[in-house]
């Protein structure tokens, strides 16, 4: 660094440390009426070496969340709250309308004891529901589901339309084949799924796209909107329906609390009359 570079690195450091030091004369000043907004140095999306996460505009990554390096990420998936994707010896892959539920990690192998390289791929409308489950070095075809605390090792197949029920330990290199439900330590088959099983997988991964639109939405709001809702909310606090009948009340929803239109696009909004006593 040159003295030029000194130079305006110190009046940074300046510039930084005065600011601090009025934030804190101001917040001491408001008392107990203060609101304290801390740094937090969490990156949702964080490089790794030369590798960077590739995610479509339409993914929600939830702001606890962390997906690093070699990741990507397609249309419509959602990463939910304290899930890690670490994409650092190796690539992992999702497809569209996926969704990895809270507090998940996948991870990659560089090698494993038999000589595999262990990318981890998963497919498209793949629910992971098992919060707190482990996706490492494995592939999750279409259609699939992983239960609460499932752990999937090296080399595992999920194929198309499978369920691997919930705390599961699938030990390395198994297959589980379509339409079957594997569950156990180590997992083993245990039945068939139903016609009704398959359909609600795929409507799972559905309704949590539509959540996640929600979601995004919420953690987009500023504070002072986050502020205007919750006192909204109280005003127009929506009672049992057969008590508003009683009372002859009808309520309406005001307009800042109706959801935009693409959020929940199967959905339309229905407007009631203004309330009148």
């Amino acid at each position: 660094m040159g003295t030029l570079g000194r130079a305006i690195y110190t009046v940074g450091k300046w510039i930084r440390g005065s600011g601090q030091a009025l934030d804190r004369v101001g917040s001491l000043l408001q008392g107990s009426h203060r609101f304290e907004e801390h740094l937090s140095r969490h990156r949702t999306l964080m490089n790794v070496f030369d590798k960077s996460p590739l995610v479509d505009k339409d993914v929600f990554v939830a702001p606890s969340a962390s997906v690093l390096g070699d990741v990507q990420i397609g249309k419509g998936s959602s990463i939910w709250y304290g899930c890690v994707l670490r994409g650092d010896v190796n690539n992992i892959s999702v497809g569209s309308g996926t969704n990895i539920q809270d507090n998940s990690l996948v991870h990659v192998a560089k090698t494993n004891l038999g000589g595999k390289v262990s990318p981890t791929t998963i497919g498209d409308n793949v629910t992971v529901a098992g919060h707190s489950a482990v996706i490492h070095g494995c592939t999750v075809e279409d259609d699939a589901f992983v239960g609460m605390g499932a752990t999937l090792l090296d080399g595992v197949v999920v194929e198309t339309h499978a369920m691997v029920a919930a705390g599961s330990i699938v030990k390395e290199n198994t297959r589980i084949p379509s339409r079957e439900v594997w569950g156990g330590n180590p997992a083993k088959f245990m039945r068939k799924l139903t016609d009704e099983e398959i359909a609600y997988i795929s409507k799972s991964a559905e309704n949590y796209i539509n959540l996640a639109h929600i979601h995004a939405a919420e953690n987009s709001k500023s504070f002072d909107e986050i502020e205007v809702e919750r006192a909204l909310r109280k005003k127009y606090a929506r009672k049992d329906e057969d008590y508003d009948s009683m009372l002859g009340i009808v309520r309406e929803t005001p307009a800042e609390l109706i959801l935009p239109d693409n959020v929940l696009p199967e959905k339309t909004t229905t407007r009631v009359p203004t309330t009148h006593y």
